[in-house]
């Protein structure tokens, strides 16, 4: 048995799709599906079951732990914007931690989604070095990438301490992440999937202004990476139980709002037409204009996979998925 946090969600959803299709026999997906259309994410996977977060620990200890292969937990309030740290507090520290202990005590492996967001505005740099010492020179710009920071933290004392640990536990920073089974996600939604949406309505693209004098219009740059590869890294985690350790995980590349937006023109066979508008003063201090993954550390624990660039990703994306009739994974 797989369980998946976050299973009916963005990069859950897509994990979910490729165990499935590796017919893995049993996976469980942890999850709340409300009522919109976020269980099409799920809807062409074999699943065995679907529990939700609250239940979660309790289903686990009905396993007795012996029948579970892996724990990858995707699940987590992810947005950017969230101001009940309580919240974020009970349901990306609490519940973390709480399978952390579990899968630590029953000897089953944990692969989790940490973020970039715990990087903040780059001053201290995108290392994934993991020392106590480096990630406290971190800081955070807001509350969730705060949540994030401190699960690896936690984690990492855990582990030099020579506490109990799962047999293998992978952290992995996501960059920013892009492709199917986003749609749900409404404002926390993809750059790349809100530029598809306004370019194939006929507008043209909308992006911040730049509001630093080193930084052109547009200019701003993101490690963006297609989801594919997140799966990739996590299925050839799964193949090497071996591998233990937190782990960047972005296409390695920085790349401008301008080229994302170039990319998805290219993709519908459009000229590109791209305008700017203010950002937000509420978001210009915590605004971050550069982010960019070194990718050493897990090419030297032996991924060697090449990375999706950002116009592959996104004509995969837009021709593969959005311009379908089935934009599930």
């Amino acid at each position: 048995m797989i369980v998946v946090t976050g299973g009916a969600g963005f990069i859950g959803a897509n994990i979910v799709a490729e165990l499935s299709r590796r017919s893995e026999p049993d996976i469980v997906v942890c999850d709340r599906l409300g009522r919109g259309e976020k269980w099409r994410n799920i809807a062409k996977a074999e699943i065995a079951a679907i529990v939700a977060p609250e239940r979660l620990i309790g289903f686990l200890d009905g396993t007795g732990g012996g029948g579970v292969r892996a724990v990858i937990h995707m699940g987590a309030i992810s947005d950017t914007t969230e101001a009940n740290v309580d919240l974020l507090v009970e349901q990306n520290i609490d519940f973390t931690l709480g399978l952390w202990r579990w899968c630590a005590e029953r000897e089953v492996r944990l692969i989790y989604a940490s973020s970039a967001a715990t990087y903040g505005d780059g001053g201290a740099g995108f290392d994934d070095d993991p020392s106590p010492e480096a990630l406290a020179r971190l800081r955070p710009l807001n509350a969730y990438g705060w949540s994030k920071h401190v699960i690896d933290r936690r984690i990492v004392g855990h582990v030099r301490a020579g506490e109990a640990a799962p047999p293998q536990w992978v952290g992995l920073k996501l960059f920013n992440v892009f492709g199917p089974g986003e749609v749900h996600k409404g404002a926390m939604r993809s750059v790349a999937l809100q530029l598809y949406q306004s370019i194939a309505a006929g507008q043209a693209a909308s992006l911040f202004r730049s509001h630093r004098p080193e930084y052109g219009d547009g200019e701003q740059m993101r490690d963006f990476i297609y989801v594919k590869d997140c799966v990739d890294v996590v299925m050839w985690c799964l193949e090497h139980p071996d591998v233990s350790g937190l782990f960047n995980l972005g296409g390695g590349q920085a790349r401008s709002f301008n080229d994302m937006a170039r990319a998805v023109f290219a993709a519908l066979d459009a000229e590109p037409r791209i305008t700017y508008r203010d950002t937000p003063a509420s978001l210009r201090a915590k605004y971050q204009y550069f982010t960019q993954a070194p990718m050493a550390r897990l090419r030297a624990a032996g991924y060697e996979r090449p990375f999706s660039s950002l116009e592959e990703g996104i004509g995969a994306y837009v021709r593969g998925y959005l311009e379908t009739d089935d934009p599930y994974p």
